[in-house]
C-alpha cells in the first residue's frame, strides 16, 4: 500500500532551499560554535593551569596539573554533557523542541562565563569552581546535540537535509578553529604587554601574576556568539513534525508552515487524527515493537558513535601532548607561561584549519551525493589507515627531520574523522526514528558517544604515558605509551567500521518514510527502499 503524507509535511520535504534554512542553521548552529569552543578551548589551558596553579618552588620544571585534577578539568564537561543528551533529547520529545531549546542556551552562555570567573585565587577553590560550572556547561552543551539535529532535520527538505544538518555541525569545526585563534590572540598580547623569560632562566619571571587572565579570557569568550543568537531561538516556531505528529494539532502546524514557507498549506486534522492514533505509530521506546523496527538501527548509531568519540577526543583533548612527544612543541621549561599558550594553540589551530575544518565542510558537500553510510564507512576506513600509519613506524615519525610528515598523517586522520563518522553519527540518528521518539533516541545515541569521549579523556591521559616511571608526567604511573596508544585507537577506528553495517540509509527518504509514521498500513518489517539506497532489516 502507499503511504499518504501530511500536506505540511510533503510542503516541507519538496521546499526549495530558501532563507529560513539558513536563518535555522545559523541559529542551530551558533549553539555548536559555543559547544566545541567550550569543550575543547580547555585543552589549550591546561598547561598554563598547571603552572600557575600547581608549580613547586624550585623544580626543574613548570608544574602540571595532577593526574586526578587533570582527568577532571577534562572530563567533567563531558560528564555533564552525557547527562545533558538524555535529560533534553527526553525532554525535547514530551515539550517540545522550542520550549527547551532557549533553556539549554541560557545554560551554556551562564556557565561559560561562570568558569572562567571561577573563585579565589587557590588551587582547590578555583578547581573546584572550574569543574562545578564545567559540568553544568556540559548539560548544557549536551541538550544542544539532540534539539538542534532534531530541529534541522525536522525543517529541512528531503534533498538536501544531510547538507543541512552537517552544517549545523560544521559550526563545531569552527568553534575549535575560533577557540585556537583566541589563544593565540590573547597570549600573544600578554606577551607583548608583560614580556617575561624561559622558566630555565628565571622560574618565577617566567609566571607574571597577570597569566592568570589569559585562561579566564580565553574560556569567557565562547559565551558572547551564543548569546547573540538567543533571541532568534525564541522566534523559531515550533517544528511542524512535532506539532502535528506529536501535539497532534494539525491546524497549528498548518498556519506555522504557511508563514515560514509564504505559501497556504491546509489543516488536516482527521489524518493527523488517524495517523497518531494508529497502533503502529504510538508504541514506545521500551516496547517489543520499537526493539523490531528500530533496535538495530539504535544499537548501530550508539557503537558507531561510543567508538569514535573514543579516539576523536582522546586525539583532540591530547594533542598537545603527541606534539610534546614529538617534539613539534618545545618542552615547557623552555618557554615563558603566555609562550606555552602560544605555541600549543598554534599548533591545534593549524590541524583545524587544515583538517579539521575542511573535513566538516567536505560532509556538507558530499552528503547528499555519496550518502550517509559510504562516508561514514570510507572516514572510519582511513582513519584506522592513518592511526596505523603513525602508530607502528612511530620511533621514525618522533625524529625531529621527519615530525612535519607526522603532523600531516595526524592531520589526515581529523580530516576523515569529520568528512567521515564525527558528522555522520551527528546526522543519521535525527532521521531514521519517528517524532516522538526523535530528540531521545538522537539524545542517547549521543550519550553513548560521549561515554566514548569519556573513556577516551580519562584512559588516555594515563595509557600515553612513558612505560618508563622515570619519564612519565609528575604523578602518574607508568602507561603503555603513545605508540602503542595510538595502535588501540586504530583498532577502535576497525571495529567501529564493523558496527557501520547496523546503520541505515536514509539518503533522499522523507523522515516519515524512514520511521513508518505516513497514513496507511505498515507493510513488512524493513526500512522503505528506494533505488539502490542501501537498508537494513530491523
Amino acid at each position: 500500500m502507499v503511504k499518504e503524507q501530511l500536506e505540511v509535511l510533503r510542503a516541507l520535504d519538496v521546499a526549495k532551499t530558501q532563507l529560513y534554512h539558513f536563518t535555522a542553521i545559523v541559529i542551530a548552529g551558533m549553539g555548536f560554535f559555543t559547544d566545541a569552543y567550550d569543550l575543547f578551548c580547555i585543552s589549550l589551558v591546561t598547561k598554563l593551569l598547571g603552572r600557575i596553579y600547581y608549580t613547586v618552588p624550585g623544580a626543574e620544571k613548570p608544574g602540571t596539573l595532577p593526574p586526578n585534577v587533570a582527568a577532571a578539568v577534562n572530563g567533567v564537561a563531558l560528564v555533564g554533557t552525557l547527562a545533558g543528551q538524555l535529560f533534553f533529547g527526553w525532554l525535547g520529545d514530551r515539550m517540545g523542541r522550542k520550549r527547551v531549546y532557549g533553556l539549554t542556551l541560557l545554560i551554556m552562555v551562564t556557565c561559560s562565563v561562570a568558569s572562567g570567573l571561577s573563585l579565589g585565587n587557590q588551587p582547590k577553590a578555583v578547581m573546584a569552581t572550574l569543574c562545578f560550572f564545567r559540568f553544568w556547561l556540559g548539560f548544557g552543551i549536551g541538550g544542544d546535540y539532540p534539539l538542534s539535529a532534531t530541529i534541522m532535520s525536522e525543517y529541512a527538505n528531503k534533498k538536501t537535509r544531510g547538507a543541512f544538518i552537517a552544517a549545523v555541525f560544521a559550526m563545531q569545526g569552527t568553534g575549535i578553529l575560533a577557540g585556537g585563534i583566541m589563544a593565540i590572540i590573547v597570549s600573544s598580547i600578554f606577551d607583548k604587554q608583560f614580556p617575561a623569560p624561559a622558566y630555565q632562566v628565571d622560574a618565577l619571571a617566567s609566571l607574571p601574576p597577570e597569566s592568570d587572565y589569559i585562561w579566564r579570557i580565553i574560556v569567557i569568550f565562547g559565551a558572547i556568539p551564543a548569546a547573540l543568537t538567543y533571541y532568534w531561538r525564541m522566534k523559531m516556531p515550533e517544528t511542524a513534525r512535532y506539532t502535528a505528529l506529536v501535539e497532534k494539532n494539525a491546524e497549528r502546524a498548518a498556519a506555522d508552515m504557511s508563514k515560514v514557507l509564504n505559501k497556504e498549506i491546509k489543516a488536516e486534522t482527521e489524518m493527523v487524527e488517524r495517523m497518531t492514533t494508529d497502533e503502529s505509530n504510538s508504541f514506545g521506546l521500551f516496547s517489543m515493537q520499537f526493539l523490531k523496527r528500530h533496535g538495530l538501527p539504535l544499537l548501530g548509531t550508539t557503537s558507531t558513535w561510543f567508538l569514535l568519540d573514543i579516539a576523536f577526543y582522546s586525539q583532540n583533548l591530547f594533542q598537545k601532548d603527541i606534539f610534546t612527544a614529538i617534539g613539534w612543541i618545545p618542552p615547557a621549561k623552555t618557554m615563558s607561561a603566555s609562550q606555552e599558550v602560544f605555541k600549543i594553540a598554534r599548533a591545534q589551530t593549524l590541524i583545524a584549519l587544515c583538517s579539521t575544518v575542511p573535513g566538516y565542510w567536505f560532509t556538507v558537500a558530499f552528503i547528499d551525493i555519496m550518502g550517509r553510510w559510504a562516508i561514514q564507512m570510507m572516514g572510519f576506513f582511513f582513519m584506522t589507515v592513518f592511526m596505523f600509519a603513525i602508530a607502528f613506524p612511530y620511533n621514525y615519525w618522533s625524529k625531529k627531520e621527519n615530525r612535519i610528515g607526522f603532523v600531516i598523517m595526524y592531520a589526515l586522520t581529523f580530516f576523515f574523522a569529520n568528512f567521515g563518522p564525527n558528522s555522520t553519527t551527528f546526522i543519521v540518528p535525527a532521521e531514521i526514528f519517528p517524532a516522538r521518539l526523535r530528540s531521545t533516541c538522537h539524545g542517547i545515541s549521543a550519550a553513548a558517544g560521549k561515554a566514548g569521549a569519556i573513556i577516551g579523556a580519562f584512559g588516555f591521559l594515563y595509557a600515553a604515558q612513558n612505560q618508563d616511571p622515570k619519564k612519565t608526567d609528575h604523578g602518574y604511573p607508568a602507561g603503555i605509551g603513545v605508540k602503542n596508544s595510538l595502535i588501540v585507537l586504530g583498532v577502535i577506528n576497525f571495529i567501529g567500521m564493523l558496527f557501520t553495517f547496523l546503520v541505515p540509509e536514509p539518503n533522499g527518504k522523507s523522515l516519515e518514510e524512514l520511521s513508518g509514521e505516513n497514513d496507511g498500513d505498515v507493510e513488512g518489517e524493513e526500512y522503505p527502499q528506494e533505488g539502490n539506497n542501501r537498508s537494513v532489516p530491523v
